[in-house]
């Protein structure tokens, strides 16, 4: 697949940053995608479920609202409201539609499930709406403004922290959220309706999905999303998610062919590939299918997710790393490089104990390994990088064997713990050739 940064203009002269997920084939539709409130076209649901899209022939925009992510803000750096999130939306399916093809197809996630129900009122050319998690009254949102009401109400205006970040929100905003009226847009909705949400939602309660789904006429359609949480963290979730949509759409949307021509003002970046996509890191990509390891071989990709943030593929496993938020730019979407590091001596220690004592038929039930090191993984980047000392030279490993066993045979698979492959390897060294790919 391939991906182009573009940016464009909002519907209030803003420059908007944008993302299009491109299929590899030809494209079947086009879509556009809403993120949530105070999130970006980064997020986990934007990155993933677009891109799930575009694996399966619907090239996408995601895109991030205004004052959000890399576009630019409105009103001093204050949040939009729902109103100009909106007329934004209208503005980017105005933007693909002139510079690509027509948008039949609207998805948003939470609040932005919200926007492109609203937006679809006034975009004739649109057949088909998904939401995920979406409230059924914009208002929904003011919740997370409650603690500053006060303060909304003396000054006009409040910063509020929301999910460890902080925003400038003004009156107006919550004014704009409780003056939607969401329920009568969804019932004069003429296209499609695909209404995707979690009964576990602790955001965004499911009964809001029913109130969304009991006011749209036919026809409309609901999927639970057992399992998943709001913020469809797991990737496993928002695959689904494209799954799902991918095969509801097709009943709906047309077939339509690209226009791949792209106007001066578009500021796009040229198509990239799938190994430029991954050695750019953009947000939100997964390790293509298509590229084959071999047995040994361990594909480390950057999601875009945060600038740490990595997808680790070992044959058909994948899993995450990244650093925590006390390391400027961590985001903690997965363990970090030294806890894989561990985990993997950790795990050969393991397996190499259980191995000789089921050989040699001694009692064993359970063996567990508890593993640390001292030095500060943050303070070990820098120094190292940095040539100076202080990179982690000892871990701490603690064998603990469960069963009834007797000194001795304690005593051995202790001794046997030292002869694991990774901790020769360790304590040998290895050569580390780099090569450009």
């Amino acid at each position: 697949m391939a991906r182009e940064r573009i940016t464009f203009e909002g519907a209030r002269g803003q420059r908007l940053s944008g993302v299009l997920e491109l299929p590899d084939g030809p494209v079947r539709s086009w879509a556009v995608f809403a993120h949530c409130f105070t999130c970006s076209k980064d997020s986990h649901a934007a990155s993933r479920v677009s891109r799930g899209l575009a694996e399966r022939g619907t090239a996408v925009l995601r895109y991030d609202f205004s004052g959000l992510g890399d576009s630019e803000g409105g009103d001093e750096g204050a949040l939009a409201g729902f109103t100009a999130d909106v007329d934004d939306l209208v503005a980017a399916v105005g933007h693909v539609e002139s510079e690509r093809g027509p948008v039949t197809l609207l998805v948003g996630h939470s609040l932005g499930g919200a926007a492109v129900l609203s937006a679809a009122a006034r975009l004739s050319g649109v057949a088909a709406v998904a939401t995920i998690g979406a409230p059924a009254d914009p208002a929904h949102a003011s919740r997370l403004l409650a603690g500053a009401g006060a303060e909304l109400a003396a000054e006009g205006s409040a910063c509020v922290s929301i999910a460890g970040r902080e925003f400038l929100v003004r009156q107006e905003l919550v004014d704009d959220l409780r003056s939607q009226r969401l329920l009568e847009q969804v019932g004069e909705l003429e296209g499609a309706l695909l209404v995707l949400h979690s009964p576990l939602d602790e955001v965004v309660g499911i009964e809001n999905a029913a109130r969304l789904f009991a006011a749209a006429r036919h026809p409309r359609s609901f999927v639970t999303l057992d399992g998943a949480d709001h913020l469809l963290s797991r990737r496993s979730d928002a695959l689904y998610v494209a799954d799902v949509v991918s095969a509801w759409a097709s009943r709906y949307v047309a077939v339509t062919p690209p226009r791949r021509t792209v106007s001066a003002t578009a500021e796009a970046e040229p198509v990239v590939s799938d190994r430029e996509v991954e050695a750019e890191a953009s947000a939100g990509s997964s390790p293509d299918p298509a590229v084959a390891l071999a047995d040994g071989q361990v594909l480390v990709t950057e999601t875009g997710e945060g600038p740490f943030a990595q997808e680790v593929r070992a044959g058909r496993h994948s899993w995450t790393a990244d650093e925590p938020p006390e390391v400027p730019g961590g985001t903690d979407t997965g363990p970090t490089p030294y806890d894989h590091l561990l985990a993997g001596l950790g795990a050969c220690t393991a397996m190499t104990v259980r191995m000789y004592a089921d050989r040699k038929g001694w009692p064993l039930r359970r063996v567990e390994v508890l593993l640390g090191q001292e030095h500060r993984h943050g303070d070990d980047a820098t120094e190292c990088v940095a040539g100076r000392p202080g990179c982690v030279r000892e871990f701490h490993r603690e064998v603990r064997l469960e069963g009834d066993l007797d000194d001795d045979q304690r005593a051995r698979l202790l001794e046997i713990a030292d002869k694991c492959p990774v901790h020769k390897t360790l304590e040998q060294g290895v050569r580390v050739v780099t090569t450009a790919g």
